[in-house]
């Protein structure tokens, strides 16, 4: 969405006896180009349309979510493109390693699956990002020096550029030739930096579930640099169970979120004062404290949330609607 606006988009899911599940409340609010509009909105109840600031209202699911089918009404369609365009990450070698149907290359799937095309819009459209990608992964994994897109018949796939000893040149190798290691170090990468291919829209937020996972602990230190180094271009949001990725003074406390299971809930929020004044103090790292289980929440923000579950479609005390930023 444009900067200037903001808004609150929520759904609650329900599951259904035997299986299956069902869309019991879906509401939606952008506030107007300026104070004196109106605010763009509507509400949906098991299905149907509740509420509508537009005269014409698509029909409603109670199996889909209704933003899908408001997007066809351009004062819905940003909203629609920003949260669509985001991208989320559980990286898969085989499917890495695998022959690729070709497609426009504009967002990296969540397993990684066309990575080919997504690398060969960066290499057409951004090559000196495509470079920056090519340097970290050969910091990563000595001895790479390129990768590329390659066709083969109607399918494409990767070929990779690595010195060998006693070669004058570099000797080529197909993805299906790679380690599981040297794939998701290129698929994190592209990730992170698919933003700068050129395309609108941008991807606005990347999230990448445990980059280190078969990589050498030594690399934690340039895949950090390489996290800090998108994040200046789109939101980037890591979970990890690694030390190492963490073993940095420089991460500030604001920037880390604990997690804590109790009684079958998982618990989010922000590191308690000990942890804080530690990392403040530079007493310890993140990694230190993670290794110590020393990175717990905050207590007072988890007993609150106890106390006071997340209402997603609340009112303030105006009896006005409270709205959260969009980026």
């Amino acid at each position: 969405m444009h900067s200037s606006q903001r808004g609150y988009y929520a759904f609650r899911i329900g599951a259904l006896k035997g299986g299956g599940f069902v869309v019991q409340k879906e509401e939606c609010s952008i506030a107007g180009p300026d104070t004196l509009s109106p605010p763009v909105q509507y509400t949906v109840k098991e299905g149907k349309v509740t509420a509508a600031s537009s005269q014409v209202a698509p029909a409603a699911s109670n199996d889909r979510l209704y933003l899908v089918n408001a997007s066809g009404l351009p004062e819905f369609r940003p909203l629609y493109e920003a949260l669509s365009s985001m991208g989320f990450y559980n990286l898969n070698p085989d499917e890495i390693r695998d022959l690729q149907s070709p497609d426009a290359g504009e967002l990296l799937a969540r397993d990684g699956s066309n990575i080919a095309s997504v690398l060969g819009q960066l290499e057409s459209r951004s090559p000196e990002i495509k470079q920056r990608v090519e340097e970290y992964l050969s910091k990563v994994v000595p001895g790479v020096q390129g990768v590329a897109a390659m066709a083969i018949g109607s399918k494409e796939t990767l070929e990779f550029r690595q010195q060998a000893e006693g070669s004058k040149k570099p000797w080529r190798f197909l993805a299906a030739n790679m380690s599981d290691g040297t794939l998701r170090a290129l698929g994190v990468l592209v990730a992170l930096f698919q933003s700068t291919n050129g395309h609108r829209p941008r991807v606005p937020l990347v999230g990448i579930e445990e980059p280190e996972v078969a990589l050498h602990p030594a690399a934690a230190g340039v895949l950090l640099d390489a996290l800090r180094e998108a994040s200046t271009t789109t939101q980037v949001i890591v979970t990890s169970h690694s030390p190492e990725l963490l073993d940095d003074d420089r991460i500030p406390s604001d920037a880390i979120l604990a997690v804590m299971a109790d009684q079958g809930l998982t618990r989010i929020g922000p590191l308690d004062e000990v942890g804080k004044s530690a990392l403040r103090d530079r007493l310890y790292t993140p990694g230190e404290l993670l290794r110590l289980n020393q990175l717990t929440p905050d207590p007072e923000v988890i007993s609150e949330l106890t106390l006071r579950p997340l209402d997603l479609f609340r009112k303030s005390s105006a009896g006005k609607t409270d709205l959260s930023a969009f980026d």
